[in-house]
């Protein structure tokens, strides 16, 4: 079963976020749009990179009313020393879960179970916490901040505009269309 159109399961897990240790909640990230980026490990190659690259638009996404999460299966002590240690993750002012029982992990299916790790997975919720995008990857595969953008302003149009959808490679401004039987076979 598809994981687009579920509701994000109920949670609470320890999180590092503005220098703090917290809990996070499945009912703290509804109400508004949130992305959930899974990445395999802390202290690794890829994951910084992709971690700093969304902490790039963290603001600009803050701005269309969504949260970041980035997820792992490392502790929230592990993050911390990430953070503290790392140029990229410094720069990171978005909470880091710790999934370190596998709840979120095994929820959103990207637990590697054998690993305990998580594969490059990146999921939109709607503020009433449905699932709109879904995204896997290997592990050697990084993702870009910029097309996640794209999505979620898509996302929100949709969800804004009711009976329009968005084209491939849709940007916002852009010509939508409107599904009808006077458009079958036009496009």
């Amino acid at each position: 079963m598809s994981i687009i159109n579920q509701m994000i399961p109920d949670f609470s897990v320890d999180a590092f976020h503005d220098g703090e240790f917290k809990t996070i909640t499945s009912e703290d990230v509804k109400g508004k749009w949130s992305i959930f980026l899974f990445y395999p490990a802390d202290f690794t190659f890829v994951c910084p990179t992709e971690l700093e690259d969304m902490a790039k638009i963290h603001s600009e996404l803050n701005e269309l009313g969504v949260e970041v999460y980035g997820v792992s299966t490392d502790s929230h002590f592990v993050h911390k020393a990430w953070h503290d240690t790392s140029d990229a993750i410094s720069k990171v002012k978005y909470p880091l879960l710790s999934d370190n029982v596998f709840v979120l992990s095994r929820a959103f299916d990207v637990l590697i179970e054998e690993e305990g790790r998580a594969l490059r997975g990146t999921f939109l919720a709607n503020p009433d916490g449905i699932v709109k995008v879904a995204e896997i990857h290997d592990l050697g595969i990084g993702r870009s901040a910029k097309d996640m953008l794209r999505k979620v302003k898509a996302a929100q149009y949709v969800a804004n505009n009711d009976g329009e959808v968005c084209p491939a490679a849709w940007e916002q401004g852009q010509a939508t269309l409107t599904p009808s039987l006077d458009l079958v076979g036009k496009i």
